[in-house]
């Protein structure tokens, strides 16, 4: 039997997954993209682009008008950054929220999925998963992000609930400064 030897450097190699999830306006891309500043890979969030991508199509809210092509499009695309992200050669990865997070939407606004959805989510699992809380002294709205703080809460629980039933352990990350938060982040990469 040959071995490749770049196929077993690539699976030596193997990047863990990081996931950074929390509801809207918890910080989330400013510690991804910190973590990026420090040198680390991330895969940036992928909803504004679809909802500006639909907007393009004629469609101002997708996610309010149909929620399921909406989530089948983000899952799509969060499908495409993990598998990209086996091919990285570095200790880590991150992802700016991941595959579950489509289950807690729509799981949180009461929209029905096939199964597909699940078990996308079973077949392709993240290492360590940090959960950023909700946080009313950041909280904004604007075109992309409608939920209110209240809804923030909900979707917080609904994040909660739905890692924990696919198996994660979620990490909370503390509501501190940047480079605080970064570092709680860093520090407990399991």
């Amino acid at each position: 039997m040959v071995v490749n030897i770049d196929t077993l450097k690539l699976f030596l190699l193997n990047a863990k997954k990081i996931v950074i999830a929390g509801g809207p306006s918890t910080g989330k891309t400013s510690v991804i993209s910190g973590i990026e500043k420090a040198g680390h890979t991330c895969y940036h969030e992928i909803s504004r682009e679809i909802t500006l991508q639909a907007r393009e199509e004629g469609i101002e809210q997708l996610f309010l008008s149909d929620p399921l092509l909406f989530s089948e499009r983000i899952l799509a695309g969060r499908l495409k950054q993990f598998n990209e992200a086996k091919s990285v050669q570095k200790p880590v990865v991150f992802f700016d929220r991941a595959l579950p997070d489509v289950i807690a939407y729509l799981d949180c606004f009461e929209t029905k999925y096939s199964k597909d959805f699940e078990a996308i989510c079973y077949e392709n699992k993240y290492d360590t998963v940090f959960l950023l809380p909700p946080w009313r002294e950041i909280h904004t709205s604007d075109n992309e992000r409608y939920e209110n703080f209240e809804e923030a809460l909900k979707i917080h629980d609904f994040l909660k609930k739905t890692y924990e039933n696919f198996g994660y352990k979620t990490i909370e990350v503390p509501k501190d400064t940047i480079e605080n938060r970064i570092a709680f982040i860093l520090d407990n990469i399991t």
